[in-house]
């Protein structure tokens, strides 16, 4: 406990330099004193700031959180307001966080708050003072953070939970369904919760904002890890399309194999077709593939890619649009396809608008 407030004394104190750094560089500013945990009023406020712009008096009363997922923003809004209320102070809020996306951003410009984090995003509007600073990287603990949420473990939780986003889930039910841990399930929740993409209502946890799950994962998205095989096959056609549904439709104790990327999104929102097939599959789905499609390993002139993933979920979280056409999700299509260059990217638009549509 005291390692936190330590912590968080430290991060006030870098707040308030870095607000007061960017007030210096204001020719018509002149600090006057900067305060850390004033005791005024009923409620403390963790930095406050007095000032003349052009020789007039002015407030800011900040409030400094260690997160700036909207959660966050939203709760430290709601604490400036409070003081504010209960303050003799006429003043400007403002809401200062290590890191605020455009998302928390357009929260405080809703409330009217003013905001600064420490990656240098910066609105500051009062006395004829108005700066606006936008910086498009995120930080590398935020990165980490997103991208932890679309691990596979976590994509399971995902995926099952976009296929009907309204479906209210207990954390227990989650668990057993996607067979995750109920820690793993509800560090997913927290993450969901915290950016305000789930709520919670009597039922349990569901998705308010699958269409912004999507995106976040999309643009956080990289290409299953594992052993990518070149193949070639003479097969082409109508007699490539029945071999390869024996070979998946069938006997998938015995090794699994599935179309995906450009291949599963012929049969689940057909854009335009390609010369190369994609499949992922396990060692035995493999040799079955080999066998029934008649595969010889290709220098050069390859038509069909097999991906064996290091994440055997991949293979289990499937559809199948005619029998033994099993591909990988419209989700996990979606995802593929969007990192397929600008024509995968085209056939990912395309199939979310046919497959992935959501109540607004």
């Amino acid at each position: 406990m005291l390692k936190a407030v330590d912590s968080m004394k430290e991060l006030e104190k870098t707040a308030a330099a870095a607000l007061e750094s960017i007030l210096n560089g204001i020719p018509i500013i002149t600090l006057e004193r900067v305060e850390l945990q004033p005791l005024t009023g009923r409620h403390e406020i963790d930095v406050l700031v007095r000032l003349t712009a052009a020789n007039h008096p002015h407030v800011l009363v900040c409030e400094v959180k260690s997160s700036g997922q909207p959660r966050y923003v939203r709760e430290g809004l709601l604490q400036l307001r409070n003081y504010l209320e209960y303050s003799d102070l006429k003043a400007t809020p403002i809401f200062i966080a290590p890191y605020l996306s455009a998302e928390a951003r357009a929260i405080c410009r809703e409330n009217k708050v003013g905001f600064v984090d420490l990656q240098g995003n910066v609105r500051l509007e009062f006395d004829g003072v108005f700066i606006e600073r936008t910086v498009s990287d995120r930080p590398p603990p935020e990165r980490r953070e997103l991208k932890s949420l679309f691990r596979p473990k976590s994509a399971h939780v995902l995926k099952t939970m976009l296929r009907d986003p309204e479906r209210r889930w207990r954390v227990e039910e989650l668990a057993e369904s996607t067979g995750v841990s109920l820690g793993h399930v509800s560090n997913v929740r927290t993450g969901l919760l915290d950016r305000e993409w789930a709520q919670i209502s009597e039922r349990g946890m569901f998705l308010s904002r699958p269409e912004k799950v999507l995106d976040a994962w999309r643009d956080a998205y990289e290409l299953p890890v594992g052993k990518r095989l070149s193949f070639y096959t003479i097969l082409h056609g109508k007699s490539f399309e029945d071999a390869a549904r024996t070979a998946l439709g069938v006997d998938t104790a015995n090794g699994r194999a599935v179309f995906c990327s450009f291949s599963a999104a012929h049969w689940l929102a057909p854009f335009g077709r390609t010369g190369m097939q994609y499949f992922y599959a396990d060692e035995a789905g493999l040799e079955k593939l080999k066998t029934v499609l008649q595969l010889s390993v290709a220098g050069k002139g390859e038509n069909v890619i097999v991906t064996i993933p290091k994440d055997r979920g991949i293979l289990m979280d499937t559809v199948e649009p005619a029998p033994g056409a099993v591909c990988t999700d419209p989700v996990q299509t979606y995802l593929d396809l969007s990192a397929a260059g600008e024509r995968g990217r085209e056939a990912a638009e395309y199939l979310r608008r046919e497959q992935l549509k959501w109540p607004s």
